[in-house]
């Protein structure tokens, strides 16, 4: 590792969602890698921040009735709030919209421009005739050009993947009312990216970080690139130069906010931004896997023809998995970081943990509550939290703390091994690697204090179960260090329960084989707690029932096609009236209640969604219309049989104008 000044980043959230652990696949690694290499006496400094441009934006925004600004404000401040919560600590953390970022995209853009990268041409792209305006990326739909999939403007998400440039994608439609696009010309800038591929070869050789960021980036290239059109025409961005009806793509400014994040930070605390973005710097980009292609092509080439210093790594994540499905928000496999596991009272350390030692970074992570349990319980629980508790509550029973006898040198060399073991994971980015070493020293100390029985040895050779502890104590001193890039609540209470000054965060590693020196201890306490059967079953729960919820609502949607429904097909929709009976709260949910409802025929028990909206009291007595031929779902461990039909954000309930009787079909 080189003496360069080293700035590490993050692939930038989007501010139009809440964080889930597709996120932290990223951003917890590499809080982990920071840490380990400041723990090796380096200064490095870790930048990121929001992504607050773009049409998905703006398409939300329109969505909740707000302004794109306030928006990107909103979730900018969860994603802050959040990843201090899992102790990703950032040395700052800025925005895209930002007066920073918005000056050095403009610089950077008028540079290229400068140096001949960037021309000017007319193209044909959609345009709404009702809407009355051009529909740039998610404002347009169709079907791919090169595959022929169904297709979003920007991008072939449901076919090849490939990048869409504005106008190609074919039968475009505006996604905000359903009309075929037309078809108009636009003057739009263009970057010479087709110019850089030699460059790009060359540079992808000597690029550090995973192999498969760079080996995704040198097939792209050898196909041979396009040139990439830089502008939207959207009233959301940073205005191109000189025009007041374009905004630079925003796959131009995300990544310029790497540097203007920098600026920030070092104006806040005297240093030179140019330092490390001008030549001279040591910069390593964390991304997710499906932005190599913008990490390791576009923005290199960007950087290139704009006169400034190139990335020296990039380490891209393998994708997420849940529940053995493919990661999915809309079909409801997806698992949010506060609702369902911070706010649950769910360690920070825990799932810090599972993220890295799971599986290596490249692969992809298939996330179970079942799995989860399983790590915490086995290895931190019954391995390494039996080790570090049992050492010091022997030590602090029988010795009164630590005793005043030095490591022996076989401890010693057990460390040593270790150290060399994680550094070496640590270098090829083998995050789990480095864990399993981390675990095996801790296995190995259970195993010396298993095979010397102190308990029995401190009655026939007190001097000798002196000497076991204080190699098991040295072992737990060597864990709190190396395990506080992954964990660092529990190793900074294992160093408060070791008796040592200030925080373990500010202390080297080449102190784990340091000698403690006598001194007292406190009485330990355990540092996991066993995840229950019982507590799995209820996380299970909750994931199964927005799953449920959302095969629902695809059934409904399946149920009514585009083409208008014939009587037929209405009438196998059983549409009855229904009156609730009873009405209670689902514990552990917040937005489920439990009714039982007389549908005529029978008394059925439904689950709805609607607790935000409405006090069980209020339900009781209340006619309803139910969808009574539903196939049953079974939400937080309560079966449903129907559905409650309710209209708008507010779940405003469909009831029949005049009294009618329970079962009623409704024609």
């Amino acid at each position: 590792m080189s003496d360069a000044p080293r700035l590490v980043t993050c692939g930038l959230p989007y501010t139009n969602g809440s964080c889930h652990l597709g996120h932290l696949r990223t951003y917890v690694p590499a809080d982990m890698y920071v840490r380990y290499r400041r723990h090796r006496g380096e200064e490095i400094t870790f930048v990121c921040g929001s992504d607050n441009h773009g049409t998905p934006i703006v398409v939300s925004a329109e969505a909740e009735g707000v302004s794109p600004a306030e928006l990107s404000r909103r979730y900018h401040e969860h994603f802050d709030r959040t990843f201090r919560r899992m102790n990703v600590a950032f040395d700052h953390f800025g925005m895209t919209d930002g007066e920073t970022n918005h000056r050095r995209t403009r610089a950077i853009v008028e540079r290229l421009q400068e140096n001949g990268h960037v021309y000017a041409e007319r193209i044909e792209q959609s345009y709404c005739p009702s809407c009355r305006r051009f529909l740039p990326d998610r404002y347009v739909k169709g079907l791919c050009p090169h595959c022929g999939a169904e297709a979003r403007g920007d991008e072939c998400d449901q076919g090849c993947g490939k990048h869409l440039e504005p106008g190609e994608i074919r039968k475009p439609v505006c996604t905000v009312c359903d009309t075929p696009a037309e078809l108009r010309e636009q003057e739009h800038f263009f970057f010479r990216l087709s110019t850089f591929g030699p460059f790009l070869l060359e540079h992808l050789k000597h690029l550090r970080g995973t192999a498969n960021a760079r080996n995704y980036a040198l097939g792209w290239v050898r196909d041979g690139l396009r040139d990439w059109c830089i502008t939207r025409t959207l009233e959301w961005g940073v205005r191109y130069p000189g025009r007041d009806d374009l905004v630079v793509y925003v796959w131009v400014d995300a990544p310029i906010g790497y540097i203007a994040f920098t600026e920030e930070w070092a104006a806040a605390h005297g240093k030179d931004w140019r330092q490390y973005w001008c030549g001279g710097g040591e910069i390593t980009h964390f991304i997710g896997g499906d932005i190599t292609y913008h990490h390791c092509i576009f923005w290199p080439a960007l950087l290139k023809g704009a006169g400034y210093g190139l990335p020296s790594a990039v380490v891209a994540s393998g994708m997420l998995k849940v529940d053995d499905h493919k990661f999915s928000k809309s079909r409801g496999y997806v698992v949010w970081t506060n609702e369902d596991y911070l706010d649950l009272g769910l360690p920070a350390d825990c799932l810090r943990y599972y993220l890295v030692a799971s599986t290596s970074h490249t692969r992809e992570l298939n996330f179970s509550w079942q799995a989860f349990a399983d790590r915490v319980n086995n290895e931190l629980v019954n391995t390494f939290g039996n080790f570090v508790h049992r050492t010091l509550h022997f030590a602090h029973t029988q010795f009164g703390g630590i005793p005043a006898v030095a490591a022996s040198a076989p401890v010693s060399a057990v460390i040593e091994e270790t150290l060399a073991a994680v550094d070496e994971a640590m270098i090829e980015y083998e995050f789990k690697n480095a864990v399993d070493a981390v675990m095996a020293l801790a296995a190995h100390g259970n195993n010396l204090i298993q095979a010397n029985a102190p308990w029995k040895l401190v009655k026939t050779d007190p001097a000798a179960a002196a000497q076991v502890i204080a190699d098991a104590l040295q072992l737990v001193k060597a864990l709190s260090l190396l395990i506080d890039p992954v964990m660092p609540d529990a190793a900074q209470r294992i160093w408060c329960m070791l008796g040592q000054p200030g925080e373990v965060a500010g202390h080297r590693l080449d102190e784990c084989t340091t000698p403690l020196a006598a001194a007292p201890l406190a009485l330990p306490t355990p540092l996991f707690a066993r995840l229950e059967e019982k507590r799995v079953t209820e996380l299970e729960a909750l994931l199964a029932a927005r799953v449920a919820e959302a095969e629902r609502r695809a059934a409904c949607e399946a149920a009514l096609p585009d083409a208008p429904l014939t009587i037929e097909e209405f009438g196998r929709m059983e549409l009855v009236v229904g009156r609730v009976l009873q009405a209670e709260p689902i514990k552990k949910s917040k937005k489920l209640l439990r009714l039982m409802v007389d549908i005529g025929s029978e008394k059925r028990q439904i689950v709805s969604g609607i607790a935000g909206f409405y006090a069980p009291e209020e339900l009781v007595g209340r006619d309803v219309v139910v969808i009574a031929n539903l196939a049953p779902a079974v939400l937080f461990g309560v079966e449903s049989r129907g559905m409650i039909l309710a209209a708008g954000e507010e779940a405003s309930l469909l009831v029949p104008l005049r009294p009618v009787e329970p079962g009623t079909r409704i024609r």
